[in-house]
């Protein structure tokens, strides 16, 4: 298998010459569970582990190697195992805040093309929810493409409504509907993707992922859980993994986020709400704050039903949310480092005595 086919393109084969060095090779990661990871070469599957300089080295978890990731390593045990000891940069990555009181950022999986996020058109559905998704796809340099799922389960005109509300939020994203059940949409999705190139699934627990990618991957080679008794799908993914499918593309299966916070997503945010940003252009003052100064262009808009009162909160409410952890954040790297310089005082003093 040539790593090509793994999404290796020229521009990652010349940052691999660069980094890996003429005793080192290029590997791709394929799955994490905690400490543990496998990466993908030209011959297989293979266990790997960070060497102690990696990990020594590394600031936070985001430097340490998530699903996706292009690293290097050196082999051993006659090609068996391998030790990770560097990250190729990142093209594009999917993030967000630890979930919990912990304000840091969580690195989800990376070097992704096109994120496909995933909602019910029964019991999952919800405009909010997929804003979240958007500023974090948006953040981190992903197409998106929302995938609407068990279309089966509601009637055409409930559906109509519903991508109406989707389209009246503002969100211009492409849109799929689909149904595990009857088949539609799957063979669209087949046709979108390309091989060699990454995709991902993003979504509730229940949505219907991981049926999805069996009917991808054109067997049952992934369990699934009947739903319940209201139609709402039951969890099964447990850990990040990368599948390749039959048809060449690459497919990051994840489980389900129940906490979606916001952190240092200024980027994603005016790029998911950007009727807002456009409107704020027009408003009489550069520093508006749109909420009771003369000549408010996104206050007009909201008067007049042109921009959605509800879209424009949530707005507001990302944003408040993303300043307020970045802050907290900042706070903390400074005491880290704070903390880092008076160790190391201490450490130098006591090698003088």
């Amino acid at each position: 298998m040539a790593l090509s086919e793994v999404g290796l393109d020229n521009g990652l084969k010349d940052q691999a010459r660069e980094l890996c060095g003429s005793d080192g090779a290029v590997a791709r990661v394929t799955a994490v569970d905690r400490d543990r990871y496998v990466i993908r070469n030209e011959h297989g599957e293979i266990p790997a582990e960070l060497t102690g300089k990696f990990l020594f080295t590394a600031q936070s978890s985001t430097d340490l190697p998530c699903v996706g990731d292009w690293v290097c390593v050196h082999y051993r045990d006659n090609g068996t195992h391998a030790s990770i000891h560097h990250i190729l940069p990142r093209k594009s990555f999917l993030r967000r805040k630890t979930p919990g009181k912990n304000i840091a950022f969580q690195m989800i999986a990376a070097n992704i093309d096109v994120a496909f996020i995933v909602q019910s058109c029964h019991v999952d559905f919800n405009v909010r929810r997929l804003e979240r998704y958007l500023v974090m796809v948006n953040e981190g340099h992903i197409e998106p493409l929302l995938l609407l799922t068990k279309t089966d389960l509601i009637s055409p005109a409930a559906l109509d409504q519903l991508i109406k509300k989707i389209r009246y939020s503002g969100i211009g994203a492409g849109i799929i509907t689909l149904s595990n059940v009857t088949g539609e949409g799957i063979d669209q999705i087949r046709e979108i993707m390309v091989s060699g190139k990454t995709y991902c699934l993003l979504g509730s627990s229940g949505v219907g992922k991981t049926t999805l990618i069996n009917h991808l991957m054109g067997d049952s080679g992934l369990e699934t859980r009947d739903v319940s008794d209201t139609g709402e799908g039951r969890h099964t993914t447990t850990r990040r993994q990368l599948i390749m499918l039959k048809d060449g593309g690459l497919l990051i299966d994840m489980p389900g986020m129940r906490e979606l916070g916001m952190l240092g997503v200024s980027e994603g945010i005016d790029d998911s709400f950007a009727d807002v940003r456009e409107l704020s252009q027009s408003c009489r003052f550069t520093n508006c704050s749109h909420t009771n100064e003369p000549g408010c262009a996104v206050r007009n808009a909201i008067e007049q039903h042109e921009l959605n009162a509800a879209h424009y909160q949530n707005y507001l409410k990302l944003k408040k949310e993303s300043d307020f952890h970045e802050l907290s954040y900042v706070e903390k790297r400074k005491k880290d480092r704070a903390f880092g310089q008076f160790v190391h005082s201490v450490m130098k003093k006591t090698r003088g005595k």
